[in-house]
């Protein structure tokens, strides 16, 4: 459960991993006379200390080259049923109590007395915080859900497409406002802004594909499907979201500091 809980409120394996390992720490060192409810007590202690790294990773966000995206971790270290690269990466526009909020609230259900508790908040703040974190997230959540089976399917044959040059398949795979992010974190090359647009992905997917020394291993992640996708001695992790049969965001993850995980 507090892994779950770190890697949810954080969108990053190591960040989690420090909470965890910081957390043990200070539980090592309490008093369990003081402590009533050790579930309680360890759940507030990681859930503070996530928004502490929270709001250090923000200042180190403003001098982060290019986009940046939720690092990934393995689905054989990580067991979670509830949550998508999609929704890591769309909770980073909430502030560091909205994001609390809203993963104490929807993935564990706390009541709203209990989060206030946590965050040292009366029960209201709780309740508008919830409020604004899904207003930030509702229109950006996609209406249809594909099975793992059909996500499988629909990487696979946007990559297969770009690597063949066919781009009348590709676009078809596309929805008209398809977006691309792309992290190389300033160490590999990467798009700095966002690729917006059914023609230019599939051209930009393309010209990336269009090599011979390209090795494409399936993986599972704690999110998800995706590929981790090797040329030319570069390795970087491709995951798509889809709105039914069509792909509505690429994301590229191509910082290796953010692969090790996988």
């Amino acid at each position: 459960m507090l892994a779950g809980l770190a890697y949810r409120l954080l969108g990053s394996w190591h960040d989690a991993e420090d909470v965890l390992q910081d957390a043990y720490v200070r539980w090592s060192a309490a008093d369990r006379a003081d402590v009533a409810e050790p579930r309680r007590y360890l759940t507030r202690m990681v859930t503070r200390l996530s928004i502490d790294v929270l709001r250090t990773r923000q200042a180190r966000r403003e001098s982060y080259t290019g986009e940046w995206l939720p690092e990934p971790v393995s689905a054989d270290m990580l067991e979670l049923e509830d949550i998508s690269m999609a929704l890591l990466h769309l909770m980073e526009r909430l502030t560091p109590p909205q994001r609390a909020v809203y993963v104490l609230r929807t993935a564990f259900t706390l009541p709203y007395d209990e989060i206030a508790e946590i965050l040292d908040r009366t029960p209201e703040h709780c309740r508008q915080l919830h409020r604004r974190a899904l207003h930030e997230l509702a229109d950006d959540r996609p209406r249809f859900h594909p099975t793992a089976a059909e996500q499988r399917r629909l990487i696979a044959d946007f990559v297969a497409a770009a690597r063949e040059g066919d781009l009348a398949r590709l676009e078809d795979l596309l929805k008209d406002s398809v977006t691309s992010w792309t992290d190389g974190g300033g160490i590999r090359r990467a798009a700095r802004k966002p690729v917006v647009g059914r023609e230019k992905v599939a051209a930009f997917f393309t010209h990336i594909y269009a090599h011979t020394d390209v090795i494409i291993t399936p993986v599972d992640l704690a999110t998800g499907p995706a590929l981790d996708i090797t040329i030319r001695g570069h390795r970087h992790l491709l995951t798509v979201d889809a709105d039914g049969p069509q792909i509505t965001t690429i994301r590229v993850l191509a910082n290796p500091h953010k692969l090790t995980a996988i």
